[in-house]
């Protein structure tokens, strides 16, 4: 195995930052033709021997620090995120002509070299659980996280770190600026610790004043930020304040009603009519093609489709129910299922629930019919007509109950909860659901009687 030579290069920049590739356990960071020390084959090796490798001519560096094995996890290469992995590294500080913090892998075999000018550094208790973690940003983007057990031990890199990153700037390195302020510094010391080295602070004062004057730059950021924030909710406070209400655009006609959801004597009022237009063409579509149909009403059609008929029906665009999408005679059944649903009041009124549940509990036939249809006709004119149309046409599909196999019951278990509802639901769901289901069985089966219908 011949060693990798020369891995370094400087040109006024570093050629990499990375590396990677090193033959076995051959590791070879000088330019001499000199050959490494004998690579260590356990852990009191790899110690001893530290001093001695580190001792090797560094590319004519000047070494600041060295020999700590710390932990370090890459987190992001040049802006992007990487998978949180901690490792084992030997870690080297150099100045003079670069400065270099390089994170040698405890296996010898791979490197990473951090160019420090331009890179930022700052005490992190958010990204690691771990005690005693500092994060580095280097200018091109890239993440690291380093951390060791001893809290003496990391304050002492990240004051010389930080030293060489101020140093480095302020002979002719500007320090790069991101739009984002993440890279303006936090605080200076580990969180709970007090300073981190007092010491340093009193030596350099230049460390000092770029600290205030990142934090005065931030206050600034955030009054002005704040200022925005406050202008922003003043503007949506008048403009809400301001805005018509819904009522007014309704009456200036900017808003109208939608067919689904709207109040049905609302809807018969827009349209001139006491019963909804969209109500008599389904009616009339399942009277020509689904009267025979297998389950009619019991059997859900394409949902899809449905939401796509009601979207037409609210835009009030031109609806031909002849037309092939709507072939399925379920998915017009179904719709017009939902129209009934989505009622906001049902079609059996609020106020006539309570009234037409006592009505069902009458024992004498001839008396519990008159007093149904003495409710009946008591209901507003759109409700009156509406359900006069609905049962009119539920009788003509009982007619050919044998061959749609649908009965007096199925119809009034698919209707019953469709067509009334109680205003507060007393949490007898189930009792409501059996008088729901036997007030349209009762209803259906007498409706010639009740709405006075001709009997065909």
């Amino acid at each position: 195995q011949q060693p990798l030579r020369k891995l370094l290069q400087i040109s006024g920049e570093i050629s990499k930052q990375t590396f990677s590739g090193v033959l076995g356990t051959d590791l070879s960071f000088w330019v001499s033709d000199d050959s490494p020390p004998p690579p260590p084959r356990s852990r009191q090796h790899m110690y001893k021997t530290s001093e001695h490798f580190l001792n090797f001519p560094f590319v004519c560096f000047q070494v600041d620090l060295k020999g700590e094995i710390m932990n370090m996890a890459k987190i992001s290469d040049s802006g992007k995120k990487q998978r949180k992995n901690w490792s084992s590294v030997w870690t080297v500080l150099t100045s003079d002509h670069v400065s270099l913090l390089i994170f040698i892998m405890s296996n010898l075999c791979k490197a990473d070299v951090l160019q420090l000018c331009g890179a930022f550094i700052e005490w992190n208790t958010e990204k690691s659980s771990r005690k005693n973690v500092f994060q580095i940003k280097t200018s091109t983007g890239s993440e690291y996280l380093v951390q060791t057990d001893s809290y003496s031990t990391a304050s002492k890199w990240y004051d010389a770190i930080k030293k060489t990153i101020d140093s480095s700037t302020k002979e002719g390195f500007p320090l790069r600026r991101s739009n984002s302020t993440d890279y303006l510094p936090r605080h200076s010391s580990l969180p709970g610790y007090g300073s981190a080295s007092p010491g340093v602070k009193q030596r350099n004062p230049i460390h000092r004043r770029s600290i205030n004057m990142f934090g005065s730059s931030k206050l600034k950021h955030s009054a002005s930020d704040s200022a925005d924030k406050n202008g922003v909710k003043n503007r949506l406070k008048k403009f809400i304040i301001r805005r018509p209400s819904m009522k007014t655009l309704q009456e200036k006609g900017l808003i109208k009603d939608r067919v689904f959801g709207c109040h049905l004597s609302s809807l018969c009022e827009r349209e001139g009519t006491t019963v909804p237009k969209f109500v008599r063409i389904c009616v009339d579509a399942v009277e020509k093609r689904g009267l025979e149909a297998d389950g009619i009403y019991r059997v859900s059609g394409n949902l899809a489709t449905i939401q796509k008929l009601r979207f037409l029906v609210d835009e009030e665009e031109d609806l031909d129910l002849e037309h092939s999408q709507w072939e399925d005679v379920h998915v017009v059944t179904g719709a017009l299922k939902m129209f009934f649903r989505e009622l906001p009041e049902p079609l059996f009124p609020f106020r006539f629930f309570q009234p037409f549940v006592e009505a069902i509990k009458i024992k004498e036939p001839k008396q519990k019919v008159q007093a149904v249809k003495k409710l009946i006709q008591q209901l507003p004119k759109p409700n009156h007509d509406t359900m006069k149309l609905l049962f009119s046409h539920l009788h003509k599909v009982l007619a050919f109950s044998r061959k749609n196999l649908m009965s007096t019951q199925g119809i009034g278990i698919v209707f019953g909860p469709t067509l009334m509802w109680p205003e507060l639901d007393a949490g007898n769901m189930a009792v409501n659901m059996v008088y729901q289901n036997q007030i349209v069985e009762f209803i259906l089966t007498e409706s010639q009687e009740i709405f006075n219908l001709d009997g065909k």
